[in-house]
C-alpha cells in the first residue's frame, strides 16, 4: 500500500538528513518559566542537541530570545504557522512546554510535521489523550519522550538499579512526598483546572508517583487515596492536598503525598537489609542520596534537563529505546485517574 502525504518524500529525506547530523536541533514550543529558566540554559550544556528554534504566541518574547540564543528568523514560529515547521530541516525535535491540556494537540501537530517530540509531564490530562499522542507518533514514525528528567538522574537511577537487582533485599515500604506552599500562586497551575487537569498531583505529585514505580521495579495492584482542602477560596476545582497508598505484588506498600500547603521533598525506600533514599529528591539541583546512613557519594555538574535531552537525541541518532517513553506517561496517567477516583469515592481501586 502506498504511503500518502505528508509522510512520503519529506519523511524519507528527513531520515537521510538526520543520519548525517552530529547534533539535533530542538525547538521549544511555549516560552514560559520552565522553558526560559531551565530548558534553554540546559541546552547550553548538551552534546547531542542544541536550541535551534522557538514557537510562541507572544511576539514580544521573540527579540530577547533571538538576541540571547542567536536564533535565526527562519526558526521562529507562532501557533498559527507552526505546521510550516515540517519544511525546516534544521529542527529535528519539538519540546512541548505548554499547559497540560494543550500537550496533545501540539504533540500531534509536531509528529505530523515529521518531528520527534519531547512532551513535558504530566503527559496530558487524560489517559485517552495520552493514547492519541502515542498513536500519532507511531503513525508518523517519530519518537516520543516525556519530560521525566529524574529518570536520567544518577541518584534516582541508583534506586532503579537497587530495586531491579535487589541489592539490599526486597523492597518492603516506600515513603515519598513532594509538596510546597503554592496555594497562593497565580500561575495557571493554581487557577485553571481546565488547563492543569488537577492540583498538586498533576504538577509535582507525579514525581512521587514515578518514584514508587522505579524504586520498586514493579507496578501496583491497588490504590487508595484521600484528598483535602483547608482554604476553600483557592485552587478552584482542584485538590489542595492529596495522599495515596499503593499496594504492590509481594506485599510492598508505598505511602505517597503531594500538597500545595506543605513543604516536603523526599523518597525513602525500606528493604529487607537496609534503608536508602534521596532528600531533597525532586528539585532541579542539590539532591542528596543516602544509603544505610552514608552518602551515595554522587556528584553531578550538568543540569538534569541537559542529560534528559541528550539521552533523547541519542535515542534518535542510534534508534534506541527511550527510558522516559510515552508508555510511561500513559501508565502514570492511568494511575493518576485511579488516585482521583479512589479519593473521590473512598474505595480501593484494583488493577
Amino acid at each position: 500500500m502506498a504511503i500518502t502525504a505528508p509522510f512520503a518524500t519529506p519523511h524519507l529525506f528527513s531520515i537521510i538528513h538526520r543520519k548525517k547530523k552530529e547534533k539535533l536541533g530542538i525547538a521549544l514550543l511555549g516560552l514560559g518559566g520552565y522553558a526560559g529558566g531551565q530548558l534553554a540554559p540546559s541546552l547550553q550544556q548538551t552534546e547531542y542537541c542544541y536550541l535551534a528554534g522557538i514557537v510562541t504566541g507572544t511576539p514580544s518574547k521573540v527579540p530577547e530570545w533571538q538576541e540571547k540564543y542567536n536564533i535565526p528568523d527562519k526558526n521562529i514560529y507562532n501557533y498559527d504557522n507552526f505546521d510550516e515547521i515540517a519544511d525546516n530541516d534544521s529542527i529535528d525535535i519539538v519540546y512541548v512546554v505548554t499547559p497540560n491540556a494543550l500537550h496533545m494537540p501540539y504533540t500531534i501537530r509536531a509528529a505530523q510535521a515529521g518531528k520527534h517530540v519531547i512532551c513535558e509531564k504530566p503527559m496530558e490530562i487524560s489517559s485517552e489523550n495520552c493514547r492519541k499522542m502515542i498513536d500519532a507518533c507511531e503513525k508518523a514514525n517519530r519518537k516520543l519522550q516525556i519530560g521525566y528528567r529524574l529518570r536520567y538522574e544518577p541518584r534516582h537511577q541508583k534506586l532503579m538499579k537497587w530495586a531491579r537487582e535487589k541489592t539490599y533485599g526486597k523492597v518492603k515500604v516506600i515513603d515519598t512526598d513532594f509538596s510546597f506552599y503554592g496555594v497562593n500562586g497565580s500561575n495557571w497551575r493554581f487557577t485553571d483546572a481546565s488547563l492543569s487537569g488537577g492540583g498538586p498531583l498533576m504538577d509535582i505529585g507525579i514525581y512521587s508517583l514515578e518514584a514508587t514505580r522505579y524504586a520498586t521495579g514493579r507496578e501496583p495492584i491497588s490504590i487508595t487515596a484521600q484528598k483535602y482542602k483547608t482554604i476553600q477560596d483557592k485552587l478552584p476545582g482542584m485538590e489542595e492536598s492529596i495522599f495515596w497508598q499503593m499496594e504492590f505484588p509481594d506485599g510492598m506498600i508505598a505511602n505517597c503525598g503531594s500538597s500545595y500547603v506543605a513543604r516536603r521533598n523526599y523518597v525513602w525506600v525500606s528493604t529487607e537489609n537496609g534503608r536508602y533514599g534521596i532528600e531533597p529528591a525532586f528539585s532541579y539541583g542539590g539532591l542528596k542520596g543516602m544509603v544505610n546512613g552514608d552518602s551515595m557519594n554522587i556528584e553531578t555538574s550538568r543540569k538534569q534537563q541537559a542529560v534528559q535531552m541528550d539521552a533523547f537525541a541519542q535515542n534518535i541518532l542510534n534508534d534506541t529505546e527511550i527510558i522516559a517513553s510515552g508508555q510511561h506517561g500513559l501508565q502514570d496517567m492511568i494511575y493518576i485517574e485511579a488516585i482521583y477516583e479512589a479519593a473521590g469515592s473512598g474505595k480501593k481501586i484494583s488493577f
